[in-house]
């Protein structure tokens, strides 16, 4: 049984929005990183991860409360409570956690940051892909964040008709 989003703009759960910008952000802060460390340690390309970096924190931060709300609306004792509470943390302490010691580092000069700087972010990038493996596990396979009677023909969020309602089926092509 699904279990509907209690953080909603415009008919969809807001966590799920959010988390594609800090998401981009953080994976491209690392091609950047890649492209500095192994391409001639371009300063430019260095100073382009750190704001990278800055914007993701912030962006991750930010989809944090809305999913901390639909996480507090998951029943207690489920496989999805732990499981979400495993992808919050892992969020917050090892993506957002690795992110910011990344920052830090490179705080004092983004254009060259120190090696242990690399490292860290690509620590928090690892940690992403465990932690977006286990909110897929959450949408996907435990059904959060999805509207009670989800299916193919379901009329538009807007709508403010139920998921269970159907719509006129467009003729097929």
């Amino acid at each position: 049984m699904a279990m509907e989003s209690r953080s909603k703009v415009l008919g969809h759960a807001s966590h799920q929005m959010l988390v594609v910008f800090p998401l981009g952000l953080l994976v491209t802060a690392v091609v950047f990183d890649g492209v500095y460390y192994f391409g001639g340690r371009d300063p430019g390309m260095a100073a382009v991860s750190y704001w990278m970096i800055v914007a993701g924190l912030v962006g991750g931060l930010a989809a944090a409360v809305p999913g901390t709300i639909d996480w507090a609306a998951i029943p207690s004792g489920t496989r999805a409570k732990a499981i979400g509470l495993w992808h919050g943390l892992g969020n917050v302490f090892g993506v957002v956690g690795l992110f910011g010691a990344s920052w830090w580092f490179r705080r004092d000069n983004p254009s060259a940051p120190p090696d242990l700087a690399l490292l860290l972010a690509v620590g928090g990038l690892a940690a992403g892909g465990v932690t977006a493996w286990l909110g897929g596990e959450l949408v996907d396979r435990l059904g959060i964040g999805v509207d009670p009677g989800a299916h193919p023909n379901a009329p538009n969020s807007l709508s403010g008709r139920p998921a269970t309602d159907s719509v006129a089926r467009p003729r097929a092509v």
